[in-house]
């Protein structure tokens, strides 16, 4: 979001879509037809104008590759039916109307169609090029990107937006997996600002620094243990629900977290229409999992726990995990790793992780970013965890993303959450709180669930 621009974007909390790279839209009456209309003083970094046309190859691309956001586009947009009516006009055309194409847009990132297609190689829509390069007109301009280290980028000065006083001209972001470093590192002023996710204990030292501000945010950023139900003996929903008894919820959330959370029992948070009051709340009880373990019918074996290294409350959980499953007789081994290890895993269905403690954050204000692309088949490959492959829930989930009606959609959600939460489909534990550290030089971040505090166009230093 810093480097690209989409035609809307979502700023603040509770998120406020407004428009970007578009000034404007217009829906046609059969909600099939979407006319994005768009400004006229945009530029890319290498100056030239940002058009409809790159708008369209934009979602071409996104659509040939099947990766990144794709997926939520895939079944209402379909190749060649996104059209530039004009230079400043774009029109996707669906397939059938989409209850989640409008806040999904933002997602569309506005790629140069003149300078990518200049480092295509063999009709690969220059993905080599561009997984070290960028060709965007955001905030930023790449300066350096290397996978070990971060990027660096400067501030682009003919951004369309404007800006303010004292606006950051560079950025470097670092991987700093050590957490005690990148504490040192925010005191010492090192660092002017870090990840809104460190463990509590870490934000309350922080808090002592005179170097140091912590701004706080109601999140909705909810934290599980994803389960592959696809995987015996995880596809029996009685040894799902002997995990899910076995996980210490009190111990985690007063013991590891601080009390700095909220129990959340589902997977959808419970601060977004469609998160049912009555959901059923798995607590820690080692009687009734040995009572679900019994109804277990498939051989059990020692289960593969991934945690993300550099986020202790995710190998935390992971150790609480194999703690409470080994009282009820279900062994297992833990594999630390940094996320692209972790993700390239969840590429393939043989290679995933039987539990991976992880969080599900808001890509987008709608249950289904949650609820749907959490557990709907549809999405399996790309954004669900789960391979739920339940096919009442997919009978819900295709209403859902058709339906124009807000009453009918939440609650298609709410029974959706309900059937996910009964089966055990992950193991549920809390909704964030984000607790953003920066140096108090820093002023104007403004936080959304959907960018983290990550936007940093609108951030200012004192000099």
């Amino acid at each position: 979001m810093n480097l690209y621009d989409g035609l809307y974007r979502y700023v603040d909390n509770p998120p406020n879509l407004i428009p970007w790279l578009a000034e404007s839209h217009t829906v046609s009456p059969d909600k099939r037809s979407y006319a994005f209309h768009l400004r006229k003083d945009a530029l890319f970094h290498d100056g030239s104008p940002v058009t409809a046309q790159d708008v369209v190859y934009s979602i071409e691309r996104i659509l040939a590759l099947r990766q990144g956001p794709s997926s939520l586009y895939r079944d209402a947009v379909k190749p060649g039916t996104t059209v530039a009516t004009n230079r400043h006009t774009v029109v996707f055309n669906l397939s059938a109307p989409s209850a989640v194409f409008l806040p999904t847009v933002p997602d569309i990132a506005v790629v140069n169609r003149a300078r990518v297609k200049q480092h295509e190689i063999d009709r690969d829509w220059a993905e080599a090029w561009l997984a070290r390069n960028e060709a965007g007109s955001g905030s930023f301009e790449l300066t350096s990107f290397d996978p070990s280290r971060g990027w660096s980028a400067r501030r682009f000065e003919k951004h369309f937006a404007g800006w303010g006083d004292h606006p950051i001209d560079e950025l470097e972001f670092r991987n700093v997996l050590e957490t005690n470093t990148r504490v040192l590192g925010l005191m010492r002023g090192d660092f002017h600002g870090a990840d809104g996710y460190m463990a509590f204990d870490q934000i309350e030292r922080l808090r002592k620094s005179e170097n140091v501000q912590v701004l706080e945010q109601e999140a909705m950023r909810v934290f599980l243990l994803a389960l592959n139900n696809a995987s015996a003996p995880l596809s029996d929903v009685h040894f799902r629900r002997a995990l899910a008894y076995s996980f210490d919820y009190d111990g985690f959330i007063g013991g590891v977290m601080s009390g700095s959370v909220s129990r959340n029992p589902g997977p959808l948070p419970r601060t977004m229409w469609g998160s049912p009051g009555d959901l059923r709340e798995f607590t820690y009880d080692l009687d009734r999992a040995a009572a679900e373990l019994k109804l277990v019918k498939a051989k059990l074996r020692p289960l593969s726990i991934y945690a993300l290294a550099g986020f202790s409350e995710s190998e935390q959980a992971a150790v609480l995990m194999q703690s409470g499953m080994r009282k009820i007789g279900v062994e297992s081994n833990i594999t630390v790793a940094p996320w692209p290890l972790v993700a390239k895993r969840l590429e393939k269905l043989e290679t995933r992780p039987d539990i991976l403690p992880i969080w599900r954050s808001a890509f987008y204000m709608d249950p289904n970013g949650w609820v749907g692309e959490g557990f709907g088949t549809r999405y399996e490959g790309q954004r669900s965890l789960a391979f739920y492959r339940n096919p009442k829930f997919d009978q819900l989930l295709d209403r859902a993303l058709a339906s124009g009606d807000q009453s009918e959609r939440e609650k298609l959600y709410e029974d959706m959450t309900r059937m996910v939460a009964d089966d055990a489909a992950g193991i549920f534990v809390y909704n964030a709180r984000w607790y953003g550290p920066y140096s108090k030089k820093v002023s104007g971040v403004r936080y959304s669930p959907v960018n983290y505090g990550q936007d940093f166009r609108w951030v200012a230093m004192k000099p």
